[in-house]
């Protein structure tokens, strides 16, 4: 969406999806058909239905069948999404780069993603090894504090889009194609440590022990047993996610009687932080630059997230799927990273 709409009074953000509003357009015509009902057409619902209420269904049926569409890689209306900040339909280019490089890319990368809608995380992949990498390797190569700080800078501008990416790389095993599975698993030990990662440990801590948790007691990011606004309990819960997480989510696993998951979420990340020694031995600003800054600002930003949105749980059945709850406040961290979403804790 590319401007501002006003609809009785309902802002519409230009930063929404064509999805976002559709569903929107069509609860405000809701609003609207409701505020324009009389007492005599109220009466007659309360007694079995009316024309407008018909045409609520109407509505809901074509705004489905719309939303549809857009998802569906056999329809027309089908819209891929290839960037992150704007809707394929509102993309405006010169008539000769839309018909020879874009339209095309766009029916390559279909192809090659996992699922056709997702042609944004080719985009971004391709983005990540021809900026990022070369990046690295030039600082390790010939390194400048200048170059060193736009490098940093960089990748804090990727971290957030790249751990969504992520999110849905370790749940669906690959976000591309599955005849490119050798390139899907193993990008990830190139990327990971660039955005702050460390190998693997997303998917050890949160697909095999936050989502088995849930937040509840167990969980080793949950804030159940913490006091949100006390100083101490702040600093507690982030240090001991800092310094021993190597150390819990093995003993975690053991505790649950899942040696093998101990030991594999141990020697991936023992091994990145022996890798991490080796390489700051070979070039220790490098190294600070490229691996240990993005790891440490991105731990920091995880916990902060953690602490400050997260679950509510329920105090007297706090494994219960059904009585917690979540935020939902409509600020950007619920956007974009809902209760148990971030890869460090949780």
């Amino acid at each position: 969406m590319s401007h501002v709409e006003n609809v009785d009074g309902v802002v519409f953000d230009p930063n929404l999806t064509k999805p976002d509003v559709l569903v929107l357009q069509n609860l405000v015509a809701d609003i609207r058909e409701y505020q324009e009902r009389d007492e005599q057409l109220q009466r007659r619902r309360d007694k079995g239905g009316s024309d407008k209420e018909k045409g609520q269904s109407h509505r809901d049926a074509a705004t489905i069948t719309a939303l549809t569409a857009l998802n569906d890689p056999k329809n027309a209306l089908f819209e891929p999404t290839v960037f992150s900040q704007v809707d394929t339909g509102d993309i405006r280019l010169p008539p000769s780069i839309d018909a020879w490089i874009f339209r095309p890319y766009v029916r390559v990368a279909r192809s090659i993603v996992r699922v056709e809608t997702d042609v944004v995380m080719l985009t971004h992949l391709l983005l990540y090894f021809s900026t990022s990498v070369p990046s690295a390797m030039f600082l390790f190569w010939k390194f400048t504090w200048v170059h060193g700080l736009l490098h940093f800078i960089m990748q804090v501008s990727y971290m957030g889009t790249y751990t969504l990416m992520m999110h849905q790389h370790i749940h669906m095993r690959g976000i591309l194609n599955k005849r490119l599975s050798i390139l899907d698993s193993l990008f990830p030990y190139i990327t990971d440590p660039l955005m702050g990662h460390t190998w693997n440990s997303y998917y050890y801590h949160h697909v095999k022990h936050h989502h088995v948790e849930g937040n509840g007691p167990d969980d080793l990011s949950s804030t159940i047993r913490y006091q949100r606004d006390n100083v101490l309990h702040f600093l507690h819960y982030t240090g001991r996610f800092f310094f021993l997480i190597w150390l819990d989510l093995p003993l975690y696993f053991i505790r649950k009687g899942w040696p093998g998951f101990a030991i594999k979420a141990a020697f991936w990340e023992l091994s990145w932080y022996t890798t991490l020694y080796t390489l700051y031995q070979y070039n220790p600003k490098a190294t600070f630059t490229v691996f240990l800054l993005p790891l440490l600002l991105l731990r920091s930003g995880l916990m902060l997230g953690n602490w400050g949105q997260h679950a509510f749980v329920d105090h007297d059945e706090p494994n219960s799927d059904y009585r917690s709850s979540i935020t939902l406040i409509d600020v950007p961290v619920s956007t974009l990273a809902p209760a148990g979403f971030p890869i460090g804790p949780g």
